[in-house]
């Protein structure tokens, strides 16, 4: 059995259905066996928790909830929870979150009843505690708007009081009980995949965003841990400073830690988050590795990331606490970008594989880290992310020495690009390689999942119908053999 390994990245919002989003029933399982036929095993989503209006996973209202919206409705049905007839059919190739917002809320309310009441759910709930803080609020976000800031005085304060905090509780058990019941729908479909996986011995890679939202169950309940005034609003937020691709910085808007807070509970919000997001898969991209070292701080109000500062993370404190509670850590760090000695000793003394991404490879000199004759074992190479142009669109836009560099390199020409890129990766000795779906089918910059900085039009790629042949799969996995990625299926 050979250590080396492949996957593909591919959300499950982007799966192919008739609801309007991609989701965890027929498709889901249909992709896994696709994978299992292309000798690849590793399935790799974005985060799982609930997405913020512009369906963004990484701005999201829970550290710990997941999306409803990727709840089946055939499985649901299947269960008796609903009927055929109730399914929220939606046409669209590209994700619609308004409309299917739209379209399922109301859909997944009769199912949550259902749930609620046929089943017993309170065993479930004490496993799972962080469902109470997250239902709760989902409750008051019902009745109140998603602004915790701008609700009444009492509830905006709820959780320092816990008299009033017990009464609230009480007066919205039957809403507080309905979102439970979603939580539950997800985490029931959700291990029926993660077992169905398992069976063709393929892993779930997911994914733990660094920040959360403003707008947070987190936040609202946990505000002592943030850097907020008294009425909840961010005095610092998150950013990076300025660089050669933004000269003025970037700003995320995300609260600022505080980290003494955090460190005092022995981290306990930091370790019990992880501990939430490992149920689930079975190895978690830590998103914005470097934030645990240092983080950008910027006065709340700036118009730029200018003015802001570098200030510690948790650092090796936490990684501490995660080990102590978990073991082992399975998690890959995501070290894109300028990391420092400091990052990459944190990296290295958690023995955890950092990432090289082969469009950021070429243009430069032969020293570059991406490049494959530069890559060491204990790392996994990506041809893109969900944050990076397809290749095929990166090619086309890129500068002309990257151009020729590539295709020297690669010993390729235009027309195969692509191909050459994702054999290029499966054929470095890092130990993993995973390659997006986007550039699995050689599309273009229209298929690209997110551009970092811009609100619109992000989140919304799904996958064709056909686009999962036989084809396909027999071409990933001739290449998958030929590198000896295919473990114990070769």
């Amino acid at each position: 059995m050979t250590d080396r390994r492949s996957g593909v990245l591919l959300h499950v919002s982007s799966l192919p259905g008739p609801y309007g989003i991609g989701d965890l029933g027929p498709a889901s399982r249909d992709f896994v066996a696709w994978l299992a036929s292309a000798k690849q095993r590793i399935w790799q989503v974005l985060p799982l928790t609930v997405v913020d209006p512009h369906g963004c996973p990484y701005a999201s209202p829970t550290a710990f909830a997941r999306e409803p919206a990727y709840i089946s409705p055939d499985d649901l049905a299947e269960d008796g929870f609903v009927t055929h007839r109730e399914k929220p059919y939606l046409a669209g190739d590209h994700v619609d979150w308004k409309a299917v917002r739209a379209k399922r809320e109301p859909f997944l309310a009769k199912a949550a009843t259902a749930i609620a009441n046929e089943v017993e759910l309170d065993g479930w709930r004490a496993e799972h505690p962080w469902v109470e803080t997250w239902a709760l609020f989902a409750a008051l976000v019902d009745l109140h708007g998603p602004d915790w800031t701008k609700w009444p005085t009492d509830l905006r304060d709820l959780p320092k009081n816990e008299k009033r905090l017990a009464t609230v509780r009480k007066d919205l058990t039957g809403a507080v009980a309905r979102h439970a019941a979603l939580q539950w729908a997800f985490d029931r479909q959700w291990n029926r995949l993660k077992a169905l996986a398992r069976s063709h011995d393929i892993q779930l890679w997911g994914d733990l965003p660094f920040f959360v939202g403003p707008l947070s169950a987190d936040v609202w309940f946990h505000r002592e841990l943030f850097d907020l005034d008294e009425r909840g609003w961010s005095k610092t937020i998150t950013g990076v400073p300025p660089d050669a691709f933004s000269p003025t910085g970037q700003l995320w808007h995300h609260p600022h830690f505080d980290r003494a807070a955090h460190a005092k509970t022995g981290w306990k919000w930091w370790v019990d988050r992880t501990a939430a997001a490992i149920e689930l898969v079975d190895v978690l991209r830590l998103d914005h590795f470097r934030g645990l070292d240092g983080v950008w701080e910027v006065p709340a109000g700036d118009a730029t990331a200018e003015n802001g500062q570098w200030i510690d993370g948790p650092g090796q404190e936490a990684l501490d606490a995660l080990k102590e509670r978990l073991g082992d850590l399975p998690l890959v760090a995501e070290d894109l970008g300028v990391i420092t000695e400091p990052v990459r000793k944190l990296r290295d003394d958690a023995r955890l594989p950092g990432m090289a991404i082969l469009q950021f490879a070429f243009g430069g000199d032969p020293t570059h880290e991406f490049l494959p004759h530069n890559h060491r074992r204990n790392l996994v190479v990506y041809t893109g992310t969900h944050d990076n142009d397809t290749v095929a669109g990166w090619f086309r836009t890129a500068d002309e020495a990257s151009r020729k560099h590539a295709l020297a390199y690669l010993h390729t020409d235009t027309r195969d690009i692509v191909w050459s890129m994702i054999r290029t990766a499966w054929r470095s000795v890092a130990d993993t390689a995973i390659v997006p779906m986007q550039d699995l089918l050689s599309l273009g910059s229209d298929a690209r999942m997110n551009v970092p900085g811009v609100v619109e039009g992000n989140w919304v790629w799904r996958l064709g119908r056909e686009a999962l042949n036989l084809s396909l799969a027999s071409r990933l996995a001739e290449q998958t053999i030929l590198s000896g990625r295919a473990g114990g299926t070769e």
